[in-house]
């Protein structure tokens, strides 16, 4: 199969769809790897390593798309890249189609088939390729939420973890997941005071065997979490249902009841968000103020550590390239029912029931041949 990979081309956008070992493998395995000139330059990955690994540099975007039948990339396809593919083409990358009509009836008008990273799923109901950049935005997110709580960025002027004799900030994650896991981590990890709010009890209860009682844990409901959101320094979304738009959970009565110079930051945003107020934002300009409450929305948080979320996406995303490059989209899904989820438009039909239901557009089953 000839495999093309893209430079990246969404708001500093500096990850790339294989590193060099990816393209190795593919080409032991007997394909063609084609790469647009540059694609790795924003983390320092180099044409000729992409050629010592057995790629051919290609000048532009419209070269890539025009030789390749699978296209590897990070982010949902932009408007240019959507008026490249063809119905011969199979687009592999992450595509959040729930929070994006436009994005999902270019996709369909296309023809392609189109495989998104975040609904591949396992019985066990892991996103084995979501984990990553989830690791990722939600340690990113406690960080970066701290850093705008500085008076110089806008915020109120509170320490994270205070200093002997002072309070310490009030942080509350909304959904803990994999996401809100790993920004509670880093939250404790700054000596913040941590309330967690999920729907599963059961994740309740090991989130207080995990830290050891020392975060507050509560259901998921309105009071809980208006009472939580209302008197936080930093509030973290991080709910995610799987291929669906995400539920807004902070509602904007909530937002203009919190202290001037409180911050938000929303992971969900790429799935809509789960917060009234939010918006999608991007690095060149991360933020806004609603009620004297900084937002932080960015849709490609992990992009801003694009040198260790590439290595550690690519990690998990090879599997599934190669799984497709050997066997075609119909084997792969044939003998993988994971990988099954995963397409979500199939030679321009939306085969993804809850993302069908989301934009109120036409669902087809998937019939594979």
């Amino acid at each position: 199969m000839k495999i093309g990979v893209p430079k990246e081309i969404k708001n500093n956008e500096n990850r790339v769809g294989l590193v060099p070992g990816g393209v190795r493998q593919l080409v032991m395995d007997g394909h063609e790897l084609y790469v647009e000139k540059s694609a790795g330059v924003g983390i320092g990955i180099t044409d000729e390593e992409f050629i010592n690994a057995g790629a051919t540099i290609l000048d532009t975007l419209e070269d890539v798309f025009a030789t390749a039948q699978m296209i590897i990339k990070v982010k949902e396809p932009q408007p240019v890249e959507i008026a490249l593919l063809r119905p011969h083409h199979i687009l592999y990358t992450y595509l959040h189609l729930a929070a994006d009509t436009d994005l999902t009836k270019g996709l369909m008008d296309s023809g392609a088939t189109s495989i998104a990273y975040e609904t591949i799923q396992p019985d066990d109901g892991s996103l084995p390729l979501l984990t990553p950049m989830s690791e990722v935005a939600g340690r990113m997110a406690t960080q970066i939420g701290a850093s705008y709580l500085q008076l110089d960025h806008g915020g109120k002027g509170i320490l994270l973890g205070g200093v002997p004799g002072t309070r310490r900030a009030k942080v509350t994650v909304i959904g803990c997941g994999v996401a809100g896991t790993n920004s509670i981590k880093m939250a404790m990890g700054m000596g913040a005071d941590v309330t967690a709010i999920d729907l599963s009890t059961k994740r309740l209860a090991e989130l207080d065997d995990l830290f050891d009682n020392r975060i507050t844990t509560l259901f998921s409901n309105i009071e809980n979490i208006e009472q939580s959101v209302i008197n936080s320094d930093l509030d973290i979304g991080a709910v995610l249902v799987p291929g669906a738009k995400a539920p807004k959970l902070v509602t904007r009565d909530m937002i203009s009841k919190m202290e001037n110079g409180s911050v938000v930051v929303d992971i969900a945003v790429d799935q809509g968000g789960c917060i009234e107020t939010c918006k999608p934002t991007t690095h060149q300009n991360p933020t806004f103020l609603i009620d004297g409450v900084v937002h932080y929305c960015v849709a490609n948080m992990p992009g801003a550590v694009a040198r260790t979320s590439t290595y550690a996406l690519t990690n998990i995303t090879l599997k599934y390239a190669r799984m497709i490059a050997n066997q075609g989209v119909a084997e792969s899904a044939q003998n993988d029912r994971a990988f099954m989820k995963g397409i979500n438009i199939y030679k321009g039909d939306l085969v993804y029931e809850q993302v069908a239901k989301d934009l109120d557009l036409p669902y087809t089953e998937l019939k594979l041949v």
